[in-house]
């Protein structure tokens, strides 16, 4: 948003909700999160009791007038602020205390109508949707929906592989045996189905660019990382190019779950600093690079541990990636990481994302 029409902030809650809410010039975020009907928790309003203490994860701010004993100076310069007191300077990423549904603030719901679904393989699809509103459905890169199945009372989660100003969503689906959403798609999908979409949902998305990252990812995980690299893409095309290098380890188990390698090859022609390589485990492979994504990590792309990670894969993946960096006595900066299991529903990404 430009200076004149204020700012947009994310709110990040504790169930991974986020909802978003526009503060314009010299409003607080407290107020404009009332306004919008948000109930975040506050009591005092004035900076003295500390209650609506929230972490900004991304952008910058005036943090107000408080006291001591509201917010520590040691706790402010950690990213610790007063929603009640502070005013944003930009764009913001607030990590809220507390659950949407005890700031009064369900989950968006959504359709969508089916665009396209394309089937890079026998086990891995791909689904373009138009959606209703598009412009009430904001959400960070790296954030997924929940889908309802027709014909059920069952949902699947999938993460945007679209960026967030992408006129239509676009999802990766690794399907399962006799699965919900695989029995769907398989059988009886059609361009032009409406589809019921819930969230977003996720802590699980990009920050920042402060210091190197390195982005790894594991078959369908590659989604978030796309809308994450689509994001930066076009910052970069307005001008703000990362100060950081950027790498991707992209693996999978056979040749034909590389997807969207082309991709790949446009955000590296895009954003200059990202380099990417991906991995096939299958040892038959022609691949010239073959085994895990572990294995092909360069000591420029640890960076002696001052490097954000974001890690999205299945869960022997983020288990193995993190026994590597223990058993090379690396603590990254900052590990943000997703689990993601084929054919079933996920745990909240709150419990399988953050910063370890």
């Amino acid at each position: 948003m430009t200076a004149n029409t204020g700012h947009s902030v994310a709110l990040s809650f504790e169930d991974g909700v986020t909802r978003f809410i526009s503060v314009t010039p010299g409003q607080t975020v407290a107020d404009a999160s009332y306004r919008a009907r948000i109930n975040i928790p506050l009591d005092c309003r004035d900076g003295a009791c500390g209650t609506c203490k929230a972490f900004c994860e991304s952008g910058s701010y005036d943090g107000g007038d408080y006291i001591e004993e509201a917010l520590t100076e040691d706790e402010a310069d950690a990213g610790y602020c007063l929603p009640c007191q502070m005013t944003p300077e930009s764009d913001l990423v607030l990590r809220i205390s507390g659950t949407a549904e005890m700031a009064k603030s369900g989950v968006g719901r959504f359709t969508a109508t089916i665009e396209q679904l394309h089937w890079y393989a026998d086990n891995t699809a791909g689904l373009t949707l138009s959606v209703e509103d598009r412009e009430q459905l904001a959400y960070l890169p790296g954030q997924y929906m929940n889908v309802l199945v027709p014909g059920t009372d069952q949902q699947r989660s999938y993460s945007f592989s679209s960026g967030p100003d992408a006129e239509q969503l676009t999802f990766l689906i690794r399907t399962a045996p006799d699965g919900a959403m695989t029995t769907y798609l398989k059988e009886r999908a059609a361009v032009g189905d409406t589809l019921v979409l819930e969230g977003p949902k996720g802590s699980f998305f990009l920050r920042e660019v402060k210091r190197p990252v390195l982005m790894l990812a594991g078959g369908t995980g590659i989604a978030p990382q796309l809308a994450m690299l689509e994001k930066i893409a076009q910052a970069a095309a307005g001008g703000a190019v990362p100060a950081h290098p950027i790498h991707l380890a992209y693996g999978a188990t056979w040749d034909k779950d590389l997807i969207e390698v082309e991709a790949l090859e446009r955000y590296a022609a895009a954003i200059p600093g990202f380099t990417f390589s991906t991995i096939v485990a299958d040892a038959e492979s022609q691949h010239p690079r073959k085994g895990y994504v572990t294995q092909h990590l360069l000591p420029e792309h640890l960076n002696d541990g001052d490097v954000d990670v974001y890690l999205c894969g299945p869960p022997a993946m983020v288990d193995a990636v993190r026994r590597y960096f223990a058993g090379e006595g690396i603590e990254p900066a900052n590990f943000y990481y997703e689990r993601f299991a084929v054919g079933a529903v996920p745990a909240p990404a709150l419990a399988g994302a953050g910063a370890a």
